[in-house]
C-alpha cells in the first residue's frame, strides 16, 4: 500500500518490498484519473505509454532501486521539453513537439525517473498565482477557492496531491517557491546556471532557473543533484564552485520591523515569527537586517528593463499572435516596449549599486530567512486585480535570481482558522545550494506539519539531509584577521566561513608586537602558566586558500597547532618566542579585540 504522498523514501521502501515500477504506474494512473482538479495537466502521458516506460526501465535496470531515481514518477512544467510530448508554455497556438528531451529531462530519465505528464502554468511563466492559463486555474490543495500559486501551478499541485514524487517548475521571480508555500511543499531553487536550461522555453533567459517541488528537502536535493552539471549549449550554464556555511551557530537574517509587510495577513506574519523561534531552537542566531536594497532590486524585475527579456523570448510569436496571449500576460510583455537600450544599461547599473548595499547586510549574516509569500488570495480576488495582487506574492522573492542566490522554500505551518499553508525561504550566496540544505531540512522536520496535502504524516528519517564533509580546513585567528579587523578580508573575500568564537587553553600569553602594520599580536604558549584563555575565532577555508594564506604569513609569525578551551587542537597563528622579548604583554585583557578597544579609549 503506497502512502498518500509519494516521497522518495516511501517509494524506495515499497520497491524494496517487492512493488514493481509497473505496479506503481498503475497506482499513478488510478490517482490521476481520480483527481478532482482538472487543470493540473496540459498533456498527460497516455496510460499505455506509461506502462511501456515502466517495462523499459525494468528491462534496462531490472534490480530494484539500482538507479538513483529508479521507477520514480515525476511531472514536468509545460515550458520544459520532453521528447514526443507537446510543449505549449500555456499557449495552444505556440505549441510544438520537440524531438529530444531537455538536458535535465534526459538526466532524470537516465537516473530511472518516469515522466507522467506536462503540467499547467501561468502562460509563458509570467505570473506567481496560477490563474493565467487557457487550460484553467489549478487550485490550492487545501481550499479550491484559493490560488495554487504560479507560475509552476500544476507541478506543485501534482506533487502535493500525491500524483507524483516530485515535479519540475521554473523560477524567474519566485515561481518555484510561492506554489510550494501555498501547498505545504519544499521548493528547491538552485543557483542560476547550476542546472542547464537547454530545452526550456525562456521567460527571462539571464535569470531563469529550473526548480524542484518535493515532499522533503532531502528529496528535492537528491533530484537537483541529478540535474546539476555544466552544459556548454546553455550560454548561462556555470560550473559550480561550492560555497560553505557554518555547521553550527548559523547567523540568520530576518526582516527588521520597518520592512515587514504582510498586506494584512496576520496569520502569515505569525507563521514567520514562529519560524524565527524555531530557528533559534535549532541553534541559530537571529539578526534583523535591512531588506530595503533587496526589495528595491526586486522591483526592477517587473518595473524595470528586465521585462524586455520577456519580450525578447517571444518577440516573433507575439508579433503575429498577440491575440493568443492571456490579456494580463500580454499587457506585461508588451510593457517592454517602453524600454530602450539606455534603460537596460541604467537598470544594470542600478542593480549593481544595490548589490553593493546588500554586501553590508551579508557581512552581518550567513543566510537570510524571509516569508515565501506575505499573503494568499482567492482565485476570485486575484482575477479582479491580477497585477497588483500578483505583485504582493513577489515581495520577498523577485530579487533572488537577479543577485544569483541559492534558495530553499520550506513549509512554515498553517493558518488554523482557514486551513491554508504558508512558508518561509532560506537564501544563501551563490552555489551554497548543498550548504543550505541541512538546516532547511532540520527546520522542516521541526515544524511537524506533514508533507503536501497530508498534514499528519511524519517525514521519513531516510530522507534526512546529511551534513557533508565540506573538505575545508580550519584555522585559528587571534589578531588582525578577526571579524571586523583590517585583514579579515583575506578570509571572508575568498569564501572563508566563521565557524565559532571561542578561547584558547589557559596556558597561552598574548603580546602586542612592535613595528607591525597593521598592528599584530604574538601568541605564545607557556606551559605552567595559568590564565583564563584568550578569545580567538575559528574560520574554515578551502585548502587552496589555506595554502596561499600560509605562504604569505610574515615572520615572526607562523602556523602551528593551538589547543582550544575544549581540548581540541586546530592550526592557527603562533609567534616565535624571540619576537616577544620586550613586547607589551596584553594577556590580562583577554584578547586582541579588547586590546584594540583599550587603545581607542
Amino acid at each position: 500500500m503506497l502512502p498518500a504522498i509519494l516521497d522518495l523514501a516511501s517509494v524506495a521502501q515499497a520497491y524494496a518490498k517487492g512493488l514493481s515500477p509497473l505496479d506503481l504506474v498503475e497506482e499513478v494512473i488510478a490517482r490521476r484519473n481520480a483527481s478532482t482538479d482538472p487543470a493540473i495537466f496540459i498533456t498527460a502521458v497516455p496510460d499505455e505509454e506509461l506502462r511501456a516506460a515502466a517495462k523499459d526501465l525494468m528491462d534496462r535496470a531490472p534490480e530494484a532501486n539500482s538507479l538513483p531515481l529508479w521507477g520514480v514518477p515525476f511531472a514536468v512544467k509545460d515550458n520544459i521539453d520532453v521528447a514526443a510530448v507537446p510543449t505549449t508554455a500555456g499557449c495552444p497556438a505556440y505549441a510544438y513537439t520537440p524531438d529530444k528531451d531537455a538536458t535535465l529531462i534526459a538526466r532524470l530519465k537516465a537516473a530511472g525517473a518516469i515522466v507522467i505528464g506536462k503540467t499547467n502554468l501561468d502562460q509563458f511563466a509570467t505570473g506567481l498565482n496560477g490563474t493565467r492559463s487557457p487550460y484553467g486555474a489549478p487550485r490550492c490543495v487545501f481550499d479550491s477557492a484559493y490560488v495554487s500559486g504560479g507560475s509552476s501551478s500544476g507541478s506543485a499541485i501534482a506533487t502535493a496531491s500525491g500524483l507524483v514524487s516530485f515535479a519540475l517548475g521554473t523560477d524567474t521571480a519566485g515561481s518555484g517557491r510561492v506554489p510550494a508555500a501555498f501547498n505545504n511543499l519544499v521548493g528547491i531553487k538552485p543557483t542560476p546556471g547550476l542546472v542547464p536550461n537547454v530545452g526550456v522555453v525562456p521567460a527571462c533567459r539571464s535569470v531563469d532557473v529550473v526548480t524542484v517541488f518535493a515532499a522533503t528537502v532531502g528529496d528535492g536535493v537528491a533530484v537537483r543533484r541529478v540535474m546539476d552539471g555544466y552544459d556548454a549549449a546553455d550560454p548561462f550554464s556555470r560550473a559550480a564552485v561550492p560555497a560553505y556555511l557554518p555547521q553550527s551557530g548559523l547567523r540568520i537574517g530576518v526582516l527588521a520591523e520597518s520592512e515587514r509587510e504582510f498586506f494584512g495577513n496576520k496569520a502569515y506574519e505569525a507563521l514567520y515569527d514562529a519560524a524565527i523561534e524555531r530557528a533559534k531552537t535549532l541553534g541559530a542566531t537571529i539578526v534583523p537586517f535591512d531588506y530595503a536594497p533587496f526589495r528595491q532590486a526586486a522591483e526592477l524585475l517587473y518595473n524595470g528593463p528586465w521585462v524586455a527579456e520577456r519580450l525578447a523570448a517571444v518577440k516573433d510569436f507575439i508579433a503575429t499572435n498577440a491575440d493568443d496571449f492571456d490579456p494580463t500576460v500580454r499587457t506585461i510583455i508588451e510593457g517592454a516596449k517602453a524600454y530602450d537600450a539606455v534603460d537596460a544599461f541604467e537598470g544594470r547599473y542600478r542593480l549593481e549599486a544595490l548589490r553593493q548595499k546588500t554586501l553590508v547586510e551579508w557581512a552581518k549574516v550567513d543566510v537570510l530567512m524571509l516569508p515565501t509569500s506575505p499573503t494568499i488570495y482567492t482565485v476570485e480576488d486575484m482575477l479582479a486585480d491580477p497585477i497588483v495582487k500578483n505583485g504582493h506574492f513577489g515581495r520577498y522573492t523577485n530579487f533572488a535570481n537577479l543577485f544569483g542566490y541559492a534558495a530553499i522554500a520550506i513549509p512554515a505551518g498553517f493558518d488554523e482558522a482557514t486551513g491554508l499553508s504558508g512558508g518561509v525561504t532560506l537564501f544563501g550566496p551563490e552555489f551554497s545550494d548543498d550548504a543550505l540544505s541541512p538546516f532547511a531540512d532540520a527546520m522542516h522536520r521541526a515544524l511537524g506539519a506533514g508533507m503536501g496535502k497530508d498534514r499528519a504524516v511524519v517525514i521519513p528519517e531516510a530522507s534526512k539531509v546529511a551534513v557533508r564533509d565540506d573538505g575545508l580546513v580550519s584555522i585559528v585567528v587571534v589578531g588582525a584577521h578577526l571579524s571586523g579587523m583590517p585583514l579579515n578580508h583575506e578570509l571572508s573575500a575568498h569564501g572563508g566561513v566563521l565557524q565559532k568564537v571561542c578561547r584558547t587553553a589557559g596556558d597561552y600569553r598574548l603580546f602586542a608586537l612592535p613595528n607591525t602594520t597593521p598592528p599584530k599580536p604574538g601568541l605564545i604558549r607557556e606551559p605552567g602558566f595559568v590564565g583564563a584563555g584568550l578569545e580567538v575565532e575559528v574560520w574554515k577555508v578551502t585548502p587552496a586558500v589555506f595554502g596561499r594564506f600560509v605562504q604569505n604569513i610574515p615572520a615572526p609569525l607562523g602556523i602551528g597547532k593551538i589547543t582550544l578551551d575544549d581540548g581540541s587542537q586546530v592550526s592557527g597563528f603562533l609567534c616565535e618566542s624571540h619576537a616577544v622579548v620586550g613586547a607589551q604583554d596584553i594577556t590580562a585583557l583577554g584578547g586582541w579585540r579588547s586590546f584594540i578597544a583599550s587603545l581607542k579609549k
